[in-house]
């Protein structure tokens, strides 16, 4: 099967399951509902590009993807008001915006200390947390990151920076302003390694020939939905749309046309 028509079958997945999944399961619409979610007249949408659980781009179509886009597009279709993605460069960025009330919706990791800035459905998806490593490394896993001499590049203000400055004894923690900084980084020398989700490490990889991610993790995310605090009146409603979303198959065909990759089974966080 050549790759158009199955990405032409995908797309027909994607849309056939979210309309299967708009029936029964819908949770009732009230206008507070709808004031609380989408204040604005809008759902403005937060995403950064280059992660299939954020927002990717097809560099033919132009066609854009992602689990967070295309998750609020659905919120926005069954909430009855226009969808706004509002682009940022990093996810540390997004949440910064849902602080100051300027986004409404994300997708993103639910670790403990965004949860104090936002609030979440339950975890929809788990990844697994690794190392990108440039062509010609000789590096083999994780094992092999926490020494002397060795820079290992983040996003800057993500979780994966916070964890690992606190966890490395000998390597150095290099905050990076955007993912395509980073890749450039990665084939400049100027980094040994890239860590964060392997949704990124592998899409990341693609556009750099001979780049690795390597075997092993030294972590799990678990992505949910979020919103900002002080919406609690449509908290009720976001939640319901996620469970909707996972029970009725909508949130795995968007994971497939997003070509996400990197997924862990499943654990309580």
């Amino acid at each position: 099967m050549n790759i158009l028509r199955r990405s032409w079958l995908v797309g027909l997945l994607v849309a056939a399951s979210l309309l299967a999944g708009c029936g029964a399961l819908a949770p009732a619409i009230g206008p507070d509902v709808r004031q609380a979610l989408a204040p604005t007249g809008r759902l403005r949408v937060g995403v950064y590009p280059g992660s299939p659980t954020s927002m990717v781009t097809d560099a033919k179509t132009g066609q854009k993807a992602g689990v967070a886009y295309e998750l609020g597009r659905e919120l926005a279709r069954q909430l009855g008001v226009p969808f706004e993605p509002v682009e940022y460069r990093r996810v540390a960025e997004v949440i910064d915006a849902m602080k100051a009330g300027t986004v409404d919706f994300t997708f993103t990791n639910a670790s403990a200390a965004r949860a104090k800035l936002v609030d979440y459905t339950d975890p929809l998806i788990d990844l697994e947390l690794g190392y990108l490593v440039p062509p010609g490394s000789t590096l083999q896993g994780p094992v092999d990151i926490d020494r002397p001499g060795m820079k290992i590049g983040v996003s800057q203000g993500s979780t994966s920076q916070g964890r690992l400055t606190q966890a490395y004894k000998a390597a150095a923690v290099v905050p990076v302003a955007s993912l395509k900084i980073g890749a450039e980084m990665l084939t400049q020398g100027q980094l040994d390694a890239y860590a964060t989700n392997k949704a990124i490490l592998f899409e990341m990889a693609d556009g750099l020939p001979g780049a690795r991610v390597l075997d092993g993790r030294w972590g799990l995310e678990h992505l949910a939905i979020a919103i900002p605090k002080g919406r609690e009146r449509g908290l009720p409603f976001v939640r319901a749309f996620a469970a909707q979303a996972q029970a009725s198959g909508r949130l795995q065909a968007i994971v497939q046309q997003a070509g996400l990759r990197g997924t862990a089974p499943a654990v309580a966080p």
